[in-house]
């Protein structure tokens, strides 16, 4: 027997019910499916590069060329396929002027399977650095 179908309008008998997606259990990404430090480290540098090419310094653009950068390295890093990683991408912008500029950071991760990638831009007039992290998410 066939089930019935409902005619226009009408509403069927037994409410069809969305196939819910059920836990992997996955604890470690497959080798193919890591974090890649170096492909990263492209597409920031190729990003940085688009950005920034042939523009001087200008302290009110500084942030709104942060903010890009970081949204497009965030979008390409995505189409690299690495599922069930949650990327933070953070992006420093200055003036450039002789000085020197120390930047840190501390995480609590697992080796094993997250990373980062950065790449450090100098320009005449202004430095960009862009560090993209990588975690696995259980």
């Amino acid at each position: 027997m066939s089930p019935a179908v409902p005619a226009e309008g009408e509403v069927p008998a037994t409410p069809t019910v969305p196939e819910a997606s059920e836990n992997s259990y996955i604890i470690r990404p497959n080798f193919k499916d890591k974090f890649k430090p170096a492909l990263v480290k492209e597409v920031i540098q190729d990003v940085i590069n688009e950005h920034l090419a042939n523009k001087t310094y200008d302290p009110d653009q500084a942030p709104t060329w942060c903010k890009n950068i970081t949204e497009a390295v965030k979008e390409r890093v995505k189409q690299l396929g690495m599922e069930r990683y949650k990327l933070a991408v953070n992006v420093v912008i200055g003036e450039q002027r002789g000085q020197g500029i120390k930047v840190g950071c501390r995480c609590f991760w697992d080796s094993d399977t997250d990373n980062y990638a950065q790449y450090f831009y100098m320009g005449e007039t202004m430095f960009c650095l862009a560090t993209a992290f990588g975690v696995f998410f259980y």
